[in-house]
């Protein structure tokens, strides 16, 4: 293939252009989150070598499905490379990997950055700490969105495809487990996830791809598998290469198969078949935990400390609790309130670990420990009080207090202020509203039924007009 592209593994993307270019997300080799999750299908050797041979090296984000320690240092010593990050707040991404001894450009957003005669990018970040990446490849639009969703980048993505007569969107697409639901009730009952609900996955990669504009949707960044003892119950609400076409009905879009190699000059695409990879349940002593395991007092102090530094936790909760080894650890932000708070239980070294390197969201993703919510969190569980203020402003954007956090919203606010207004018009009105409603409307009617999918696309397409 002279110019095209491939897709593979779990979020990777293999640009050529005479040969191999651009490589993003690398999750090529390993175990994510604290060895929870493994990638469902093999990287055929053919595709791990244009990997290698990739001058440019795209991270998106900080999960380690995205960003690999081990296949980053696979890449490392196989020839001289650049590693292209987004200009995200905080810059963590960035240090962090020149420290480890690599060649990082922080790409400028909404650039359009030359990567080889017919290869080109354009970065966009987003406040989730998450970004979308513009592939042109002579011509043809590669749309890849991995994680993010419209954080107020939407109308400007949209703008860019309408320039195109070939575009192609590639998106996390699944049933909903590729994010914290392991929570319980306080009574010990598991509350089933919102994936249980298994809403067909082609509704939603169909109305994504409309709302778009594109003409081809790929299925990506839902590639994986759970592999821990401890985790494997949430391997029941993971995504199938069969399940995306799940209701997929459209008369604009078409859906591709997740693993493809698009020949870009003879417009000729071949469908990839990786196999599968046999899951062989993992003890978690094989990552290091040990449930068993209580904290050391020096651990007490470093989890409260932690906690502590981030100055929205003490302001909207009144205590956060980690059950370890079987003692209790609370920190109270309320000497005598203890109405709404969290419990958290978890094995030792993969807590410590977390709370060392301040990658707490890879312990929540993991779907190993245990998350009990106390008093009144609405529909939104760990949202907006929890999630974004440990994992994304604290850990990933540096923004631990008040005045940091307004520095860090006033920055992307900075960068494309209607974005930022339509962001935060959705989340503080729109979002919760829909999700509420969404919510009760499922249940009374049912996620199948005609009058919820109706109530679904008239909101998609407001939203569209609206933003």
């Amino acid at each position: 293939m002279d110019v095209g592209f491939e897709t593979i593994g779990n979020a990777t993307l293999i640009v050529h252009d005479a040969g191999p270019v651009l490589v993003t997300d690398p999750w090529l080799v390993g175990s994510a989150y604290f060895g929870s999750w493994t990638l469902s299908h093999e990287i055929p050797a053919e595709q791990l070598e244009s990997a290698k041979a990739c001058p440019f090296v795209w991270v998106s984000h900080g999960h380690p499905d995205h960003l690999s320690p081990e296949s980053l240092a696979l890449l490392s010593g196989s020839g001289e490379r650049r590693v292209l990050v987004p200009n995200h707040f905080g810059g963590r991404i960035a240090e962090d990997l020149r420290a480890l001894g690599f060649d990082v450009h922080v790409l400028v957003d909404r650039v359009w950055t030359p990567l080889s005669p017919r290869v080109r990018v354009m970065c966009i970040p987003d406040v989730n700490q998450d970004a979308v990446l513009l592939v042109d490849v002579d011509g043809t639009l590669l749309v890849n969105l991995n994680d993010a969703s419209d954080r107020g980048w939407g109308r400007f993505v949209r703008n860019v495809i309408r320039g195109y007569s070939k575009s192609f969107l590639l998106s996390l697409s699944g049933y909903g487990d590729a994010d914290m639901i392991n929570f319980f009730t306080e009574d010990g009952e598991r509350l089933p996830p919102h994936a249980a609900q298994r809403t067909p996955v082609g509704q939603t990669i169909a109305r994504q791809a409309e709302h778009y504009g594109v003409k081809y949707f790929v299925p990506f960044s839902s590639m994986h598998r759970y592999q821990r003892k401890d985790s494997l119950w949430a391997g029941e609400y993971t995504t199938t290469l069969a399940d995306h076409a799940r209701g997929f009905t459209s008369t604009t879009a078409e859906l591709l198969p997740a693993f493809i190699r698009y020949d870009v000059a003879r417009e000729q695409l071949t469908e990839l078949r990786p196999r599968e990879n046999v899951i062989v349940p993992k003890e978690p002593s094989e990552f290091g935990d040990h449930w068993s395991d209580p904290l050391q007092a020096e651990e007490v102090m470093a989890l409260e400390r932690y906690f502590r530094s981030i100055q929205h936790l003490g302001e909207s909760l009144d205590f956060v609790t980690f059950r370890v080894g079987g003692r209790e650890h609370p920190i109270r932000f309320h000497g005598r309130r203890f109405g709404r708070g969290v419990t958290f239980e978890a094995p030792r070294a993969s807590l410590m670990a977390a709370v060392r390197h301040e990658v707490f969201d890879d312990l929540l993703i993991g779907n190993f420990m245990k998350t009990t919510l106390h008093g009144d969190f609405g529909q939104r569980g760990l949202y907006p009080d929890f999630s974004p203020y440990v994992a994304k402003y604290a850990d990933n954007g540096r923004a631990k207090d008040a005045a940091q956090v307004h520095n860090y919203m006033a920055e992307y606010r900075r960068r494309d202020p209607l974005g930022f207004l339509q962001y935060e018009l959705e989340s503080r009105y729109l979002l919760p509203a829909q999700e509420t409603g969404a919510n009760v409307l499922r249940k009374v009617l049912g996620p199948q039924s005609p009058t919820f999918r109706v109530a679904k696309e008239v909101y998609w397409e407001a939203r569209k007009r609206l933003f």
